[in-house]
C-alpha cells in the first residue's frame, strides 16, 4: 500500500512526496530510513546476498516462486514509488535470470519462475524502469524467456497459464 500511497500522492500533487519507513526489527534500536535507502538496504542485505540465494535453493519449487516474487516485489515497488535505480534491476537480472547456477536451478526446480523473472525485467525496460539496460542484458534476457518456455513446453503446459494459476494461489 505504501507505493500506492506514494503514487497518490505524486499524481495529485505533480511532486514526489518524502517517503520514510519504520524499522522496529530491534525495538531497542528502532530506526526511521529514508524509503529508498531502505529499498537499498534490503536489496543488498536480502535480494542479491548470496547467502539468502543459496538458501533459498533448499526450497525447490517455492523457492523459485520467492525469487519470482521478489521480483515482482522490486518491479512494483518502483512503478509506483520510484525507489530502484538501474543496478538493482542489472543485479535481478545477474542474480537470478543469467546467473548459470540459477538457472540450472530453477530450469530443475521452477522453470515457470524462470520465465517470470526474465519477463518481468524485459518489462521493466519496455517501461522505462530499467532506463538503460544493456543490449546484451536485454538479448540475454529474450534466451532465458526462449529456454524457459521450452522447458515448461517439454512438460506438456504453457507458462501462460501455469504463471497465473500460481500467481492467483499466492493472493
Amino acid at each position: 500500500f505504501h507505493g500506492g500511497m506514494i503514487a497518490t500522492v505524486r499524481a495529485l500533487t505533480g511532486r514526489q512526496p518524502k517517503t520514510y519507513v519504520g524499522d522496529s526489527s530491534r525495538p531497542d534500536a528502532a530506526r526511521v530510513r529514508d524509503l529508498r535507502e531502505e529499498a537499498l538496504r534490503v536489496y543488498r542485505s536480502r535480494v542479491i546476498n548470496p547467502k539468502w540465494l543459496e538458501s533459498i535453493q533448499r526450497h525447490g519449487y517455492k523457492g523459485g516462486l520467492e525469487l519470482a516474487a521478489t521480483v515482482d516485489y522490486v518491479f512494483g515497488f518502483d512503478a509506483t514509488a520510484h525507489v530502484a535505480p538501474d543496478f538493482v534491476y542489472e543485479g535481478l537480472a545477474e542474480h537470478y535470470a543469467l546467473s548459470p547456477e540459477m538457472r540450472t536451478f530453477l530450469a530443475r526446480a521452477n522453470p515457470w519462475a524462470l520465465h517470470a523473472i526474465a519477463e518481468r525485467l524485459l518489462e521493466a525496460a519496455d517501461r522505462g524502469l530499467w532506463e538503460e539496460p544493456a543490449p546484451s542484458t536485454l538479448d540475454g534476457l529474450r534466451a532465458v524467456v526462449l529456454d524457459a518456455e521450452t522447458l515448461v513446453e517439454a512438460r506438456g503446459e504453457t507458462v501462460r497459464e501455469t504463471v497465473r494459476e500460481t500467481v492467483r494461489d499466492m493472493k
